[in-house]
């Protein structure tokens, strides 16, 4: 019986994810159809995160568009408001990270982002919260070496250094030292844990230091817009997890897309990841909602997504997404 109930925990769990004014919640509300109809057995509660006004945006960052509020509160998800103390405009990524205390505490959360399509059941995702990981759909954005200047090593080393924790541990080992794949790294665009509260102050904290007290091993280095990325990292080999997750086989795979914008999404993604962003969008009462935004409006009901898709052989794509982008925008088709 033990056993059964930790396995009915496991599954217990709520979704989150930022919404607010423009593109961000237009994102939110196909998120969320794409959930209720590819996952009918999901049974937590779905927040949208929603920045609320304050010093640090120019102006009111919240759900501005009543219908698309309406749509989202049909579909079941909860609008949860937060306060931006320290990004806002100047950094909005920030947002992931000021919004997990306003999710309840002690639940197991998954945050995705916006961006993101549900294409199978999430409630069969084998998540291990108590091991928390984050997306490994990822490139070697950071850190980006200099001639002459630290490396991949003692950049890394730095930071883990600077919040005493364990950098050796952190390392795959089967990757050639000075390889960024060596180096413990993930995309954001998803990530869970036990508790957003403890992830979120771990994860603020990191941040505000590397943001405003960085080793001089990053003397070169950018973080805008990485800063959420170079912590992340660090969050979760101090809660206890790492890239060694069965959730990789389910997530950026069969049951979920992080798409980003949709002109890649019709270039790359698989037929499948199309056939949902249509399937959803297509009911009367969300397709009304969904052509107030121009793009989804012209690549999704007008046609242009599969005029892109027909740029490409998906089976011999370019290497580099500079150059898929490239070829879409010399085409005129680029839209986000």
């Amino acid at each position: 019986m033990a056993g059964k109930t930790a396995k009915k925990a496991a599954k217990s769990f709520n979704i989150a994810l930022v919404g607010q004014s423009g593109r961000l919640s237009y994102e939110a509300l196909l998120f969320v159809a794409s959930l209720r109809a590819k996952s009918p057995k999901f049974k937590g509660r779905v927040l949208i995160a929603e920045p609320q006004p304050g010093p640090l945006w120019p102006k009111d960052p919240r759900i501005d568009a009543v219908d698309v509020r309406a749509a989202l509160e049909d579909l079941g998800a909860e609008i949860v408001p937060f306060a931006s103390k320290h990004f806002g405009k100047s950094y909005p990524p920030g947002n992931k990270i000021e919004m997990l205390t306003a999710l309840p505490k002690g639940e197991p959360f998954v945050f995705f982002d916006s961006d993101t399509l549900i294409t199978g059941e999430l409630s069969d995702v084998p998540f291990d919260f108590a091991r928390p990981t984050a997306s490994m759909r990822r490139t070697d954005t950071w850190p980006q070496l200099e001639l002459y200047g630290p490396g991949y090593t003692e950049i890394w080393k730095s930071l883990y250094d600077a919040f005493d924790l364990d950098f050796e541990s952190s390392l795959d080992l089967s990757e050639p030292d000075e390889y960024w794949k060596r180096y413990l790294y993930f995309n954001a665009g998803f990530f869970f844990g036990e508790c957003p509260h403890v992830f979120g102050k771990k994860f603020l904290d990191y941040a505000l230091f590397i943001r405003d007290t960085p080793p001089d091993a990053l003397v070169c280095q950018s973080l805008d817009p990485w800063l959420d990325q170079v912590a992340l990292p660090l969050v979760i080999h101090a809660l206890g997890g790492g890239r060694d997750s069965a959730v990789h086989a389910y997530l950026d795979g069969p049951v979920t897309c992080h798409y980003r914008v949709l002109p890649l999404l019709y270039a790359r993604e698989d037929q499948r990841v199309i056939d949902t962003l249509e399937e959803v969008s297509s009911p009367n009462k969300i397709k009304k909602v969904l052509k107030g935004y121009d793009p989804i409006k012209r690549m999704v009901f007008q046609g242009r997504g599969e005029k892109v898709r027909a740029l490409f052989d998906q089976d011999n794509m370019p290497r580099k997404e500079q150059a898929i982008r490239n070829r879409i925008k010399s085409n005129g088709f680029w839209m986000r």
